[in-house]
């Protein structure tokens, strides 16, 4: 069974940083890219933050472009998500996710950015 573990996060002044990791295990397929999705208070929909492919190619939402970078180790299965220059509007619950054969969702890390 693919889990999906999520550290980092927390709270933290606007202008802050923060770093999220997340870690894949138990698949038996290989993935094809990782990245994060968050869901702000009140919202209905998550929305793609960042993402990154098995080949290195990374993608970010136009709100966090320049501000957030993110990073994959294909041998561990990991994907990190440096966030720099933090906003009130960064507030959200964030989620790693895996592709593979099919998406994986991990349980979601709260992020609180104060003003």
């Amino acid at each position: 069974q693919v889990q999906l573990v999520e550290s980092g996060g927390g709270l933290v002044q606007a202008g802050g940083s923060l770093r999220l990791s997340c870690a894949a295990s138990g698949g038996a397929f290989s993935i094809n890219a990782m990245g994060w999705y968050r869901q702000a208070p009140g919202g209905e929909q998550r929305e793609l933050v960042a993402a990154i492919s098995s080949d290195g190619r990374a993608r970010y939402a136009d709100s966090v472009q320049g501000r957030f970078t993110i990073s994959g180790d294909n041998a561990k299965n990991t994907v990190n998500l440096q966030m720099n220059s933090l906003k009130p509007e960064d507030t959200a619950v964030y989620f790693c996710y895996a592709m593979m054969q099919r998406l994986y969702w991990g349980q979601g890390t709260q992020v609180t950015v104060s003003s």
